[in-house]
């Protein structure tokens, strides 16, 4: 089990936190020590009514920024996207940052799906889900043409030439406890991020008993000796203390701090970020 633990920060794309705004907190969190930058993913919410940037183009602005952390969407709804266009998007932000994009997966919300007419049960999103998924790392990985067809996609002898710097783009995938399924999901895939009612901290023997859904999966698939990734998922306001290590003792390998567009504005964001990562792992 890792004994330390990484440290990222996630951060929303509502209001003043623009594409040129994210790419300026990318840099000041790299130049104060945290190890990743992840940003939201949303199209039509917009808690604060004041706009919503495109979560692409603030990517885009995060790797020019940037030239050590790694960085991704926290997370992207598949089911709301076009496999082939994620997947050009994909390789050109790994080739952009030199190989440190990670793609962030989930299901999503109602909000970002039914007033557009995409599929709105959270059963169906997840369906989109599983098979977007499988295309999309096809697309990315495999030399030759692409052909598929599935319930939501076909596509037929698609070769898109990605070229990714990284031979494998690293997927986490995320759900919440205590559903399993979205768990066994990310056990397919490369990494976890596990979320609580409310987006809740929980302990570190709750966030055990979550980890160990996602390896029992993992070693019936013939993966459990394979590097995966586990996030914690807290607010910035947490107390400092020596709970950082009983995480990675459990199995967790990045720390993320998740700012909340209701409370957290942009100079409460850019104090924590220049504050630099905890020290507790």
């Amino acid at each position: 089990m890792p004994d330390t633990l990484r440290t990222a920060v996630s951060v929303p794309t509502f209001g003043d936190f623009d594409a040129r705004t994210l790419g300026e907190l990318a840099r000041a969190a790299e130049d104060a020590g945290w190890d990743g930058f992840f940003c939201w993913d949303h199209v039509l919410w917009d808690p604060v009514g004041r706009g919503v940037a495109d979560t692409t183009v603030a990517l885009a602005a995060i790797a020019l920024a940037t030239s050590r952390v790694r960085f991704g969407p926290l997370v992207t709804p598949l089911a709301r996207r076009r496999p082939w266009k994620v997947a050009r998007e994909v390789a050109s932000l790994d080739r952009l940052s030199g190989g440190r994009f990670t793609l962030g997966v989930g299901n999503g919300d109602d909000i970002d799906f039914a007033p557009v007419g995409d599929p709105t049960p959270a059963r169906d999103r997840a369906a989109v889900l599983d098979e977007s998924l499988g295309l999309l790392q096809r697309l990315l990985e495999e030399g030759g043409p692409v052909s598929h067809a599935g319930a939501a996609y076909r596509v037929t002898d698609v070769e898109l030439h990605a070229g990714t710097v990284q031979p494998h783009v690293p997927v986490w995938v995320a759900g919440r406890w205590p559903h399993r399924r979205p768990l066994r999901r990310a056990a397919r895939y490369d990494g976890v991020v596990p979320l609580w009612p409310g987006f809740a901290l929980p302990t570190p023997k709750e966030y055990a008993a979550c980890l160990e859904v996602v390896r029992e999966e993992r070693l019936e698939n013939g993966r459990g000796d394979e590097p995966f990734d586990a996030l914690v998922w807290s607010r910035p306001d947490v107390p400092d203390d020596d709970r950082l290590a009983a995480y990675a003792e459990v199995g967790a390998t990045w720390w993320v701090e998740a700012f909340d567009p209701h409370r957290d504005d942009l100079d409460v964001v850019r104090r924590r970020i220049e504050a630099g990562p905890r020290t507790g792992g």
